[in-house]
This record gives C-alpha cells, sequence and structure tokens, in this order.
C-alpha cells in the first residue's frame, strides 16, 4: 500500500476528518421546503438543525430571545383592492325602427312596469325575467318569456289568466287592459321590442343616444347595472381558495368604515399584456355584494376587501420565527425550562399572521420557547 494522502488544501488525512451528517440536513432541508413563502424563510432562519426531538440542551447557550405559546383564534386572510360600483354594466339596444323621444336620467333607478326609455312616445317598458325578448309574444305562444310575463303581470296586478307559460285567450285579454294603461294599441301581442327583461331593478349608468335622434334595431340605447352596491376584485388565480361563492368578507370604505360584504360571482378573465408583445395575464374578477344601506351616498370609490379563507379557533399558537426542522424531520420548538432547553416536536396547522398553530406532547399555554433576534 503506498503512503497516505494529504488534503492538497489543508494537509489533514481525509480520513481523519469528521463526517457530516448528511442525513439529517437533508431531512431539515425537505421539511423547509415543505413551507410556502414567510413561513419558510422564517424556519430558515431560526436553523435547519434543531436536534433530535427531545434532546437536552443544559451545556448549550441559552437562545437569544423567548415567546411564549399562546391561545387564540387564527385567521387566514389576504387583502387587497376594489372598486365601489354596481357591478357590470349591461347594454339596453332597440329592437324597433322610430326616433328616440324620451330618455331617463344618468343614475335614475327603474323598477317593474316603468319605461326604460320612449320612442314614437310609446314606452319600452322594463320587466323581471332571466329569458331576454327574443319574439313577438301571442295567442298559442308558449315557453320561460310567456311565464315570465305572466308573472309580470300579475305582479303589476293584472288577473284572469293563470302563470303557466302559456299565451291564452286570457293572457291577451289581460295583455290588452296592460297595453290601454300605458296608452299602447290594443292588439293583445306584446311585440318584440316592447318590453326588456332583467334580473330585477336597475339603475341607468349611461346613455347611448339623445332624443331626438333616430334609432333601429341593434342600435345601444343606453346602459344600465344592479341597484345594490357591488364590489369588483381583481385576484391573482393562485387566490382563489380566499374567493368562493358565499364567502363572507369585510370591506373598508374610504372614511374608514368597515362594511359586511358576500362573494357572489367569480370568473376567470384574461387581461391584456402592458406594451406590444406583452403576455397576457389571467386574473380572478370577484363581484362583492354589500347590504343595501352600506355605503351611503358613494356610487364609486377605491375600497380595501379582506378575504378570510379559513379560521381556527382555540387553538396553541407560536410566532412562525420559532420554528425549527428537525434533524429526523418534521418541525418543532426549542422548549426553554429554566437553565435547560430541549427540542420538542410539534404538528403544524394554520399559519396566518406571522404565527402557526402548533400542538405536541409538553406544548401547552405558556410555554416557553426560543427565538431568533
Amino acid at each position: 500500500m503506498g503512503a497516505a494522502t494529504l488534503d492538497d488544501r489543508t494537509g489533514a488525512d481525509p480520513a481523519a476528518r469528521p463526517r457530516r451528517r448528511r442525513g439529517g440536513r437533508t431531512a431539515g432541508l425537505l421539511a423547509v421546503a415543505a413551507l410556502t413563502g414567510a413561513a419558510a424563510v422564517a424556519v430558515s432562519a431560526t436553523g435547519v438543525l434543531g436536534g433530535g426531538a427531545g434532546e437536552d440542551r443544559a451545556a448549550a447557550p441559552p437562545p437569544p430571545a423567548t415567546a411564549r405559546v399562546t391561545r387564540e383564534t387564527l385567521h387566514d386572510t389576504h387583502e387587497a383592492d376594489g372598486e365601489l360600483g354596481h357591478g357590470p354594466a349591461a347594454t339596453v339596444v332597440s329592437r324597433r325602427p322610430g326616433t328616440i323621444t324620451w330618455l331617463p336620467e344618468s343614475g335614475a333607478r327603474i323598477t317593474r312596469g316603468r319605461p326604460l326609455y320612449r320612442a314614437d312616445d310609446d314606452p319600452v317598458v322594463l320587466m323581471y325575467g332571466s329569458t331576454p325578448a327574443y319574439r313577438d309574444l301571442r295567442i298559442g305562444s308558449e315557453g320561460r318569456d310567456v311565464e315570465a310575463l305572466e308573472r309580470n303581470l300579475e305582479e303589476l296586478g293584472y288577473d284572469g289568466f293563470t302563470v303557466d307559460g302559456e299565451y291564452t285567450y286570457a293572457t291577451a285579454a289581460a295583455v290588452m287592459e296592460w297595453q290601454e294603461d300605458r296608452g299602447l294599441a290594443e292588439t293583445g301581442v306584446v311585440e318584440l321590442g316592447r318590453v326588456v327583461f332583467a334580473d330585477g331593478p336597475v339603475r341607468v349608468e349611461s346613455l347611448e343616444t339623445e332624443t331626438g335622434r333616430p334609432t333601429a334595431p341593434g342600435q345601444a340605447v343606453l346602459t344600465s347595472t344592479g341597484t345594490a352596491k357591488v364590489v369588483t376584485v381583481r385576484l391573482d388565480p393562485g387566490d382563489q381558495r380566499m374567493a368562493k361563492e358565499g364567502t363572507k368578507v369585510s370591506v373598508t370604505l374610504p372614511d374608514g368604515k368597515r362594511a359586511g360584504g358576500r362573494v357572489t360571482e367569480v370568473s376567470t378573465v384574461i387581461e391584456p399584456g402592458d406594451g406590444q408583445g406583452a403576455e397576457p395575464e389571467t386574473r380572478l374578477e370577484v363581484l362583492v355584494s354589500l347590504g343595501r344601506k352600506a355605503a351611503p351616498g358613494l356610487d364609486r370609490a377605491a375600497v380595501d376587501v379582506t378575504f378570510t379563507a379559513s379560521r381556527r379557533e382555540d387553538v396553541l399558537t407560536v410566532p412562525v420565527a420559532a420554528l425549527v426542522a428537525l434533524r429526523e424531520g418534521g418541525f418543532g420548538v426549542e422548549v426553554v425550562e429554566g437553565s435547560k432547553t430541549r427540542y420538542a416536536a410539534v404538528e403544524t396547522g394554520l399559519f396566518a399572521g406571522g404565527r402557526v398553530e402548533v400542538s405536541g406532547a409538553g406544548i401547552a399555554e405558556g410555554t416557553i420557547v426560543g427565538m431568533p433576534r
């Protein structure tokens, strides 16, 4: 056998150098990788190798700082910018030729049975329903649009027919009475373009024409929104867990007051990129409805919206920075007991607000744990 070789840089015998514990560090790094965002940074800064669970450290220096295990309620929240308004606008188009003789004011609220506008001095009337008007309605017509018409007539006080989606002689008689009351020719036929169906009351957002101007089928007359206050929020796709239909949110108004809201719609939108050749971005558009009395006097405003994805009540928590990755895998905390410290394994739960839910043997409210400075 030849003479023993020396390390070219240090002159030391390679066999005499202590071996590094590869397994413990690898396990610790993998454990840190399982966390995301600020949690991973905090654990990494505390130290990847915390030692083994239950290991006593009487001779080791005390941690530079400590914190106590506390019992509290954690909220997984996310704040985003929002725009207060009345939601997406829909365009009301003319379905008949004529001359515009009357238009409502921008911001006007229009309810069932009231005119949206007038053409040739005849009203185009708002009625409630989810099926758009697409044909003349007359005796023999059947369908959801007929049922919607009959339901509206009934709500407006007309009777003598059955709300069943069948346009009968009785329906025509009620229609003629309705036509008489509105100064229309009593034909018993609701011609296409005489009524506009919407989900409910509408608010006039803007006017797309003027009185005295001619109109034709397909020409825009006005745009409208719902009457309820709505907040529109754009989120990254990764925040989808925050925004689900029915989720309650908190909205901070410009004056600092808070209003409760509820997510009513979540849709995916593609936003064009900024500049030539820029890639488009996929975003989530979230609509949040507010109470009828929320934000009085405000039609448009920038607001802050707080989403809460999950909530954990009455749980033990420590600062995220108190977590250490254990040599054998998983996470723990350095428990301080007088002049001694030991590592205790913990199960982690919800991360929120710089704290993390923990549980494990020997972990109780008031337990002192080590912290980095």
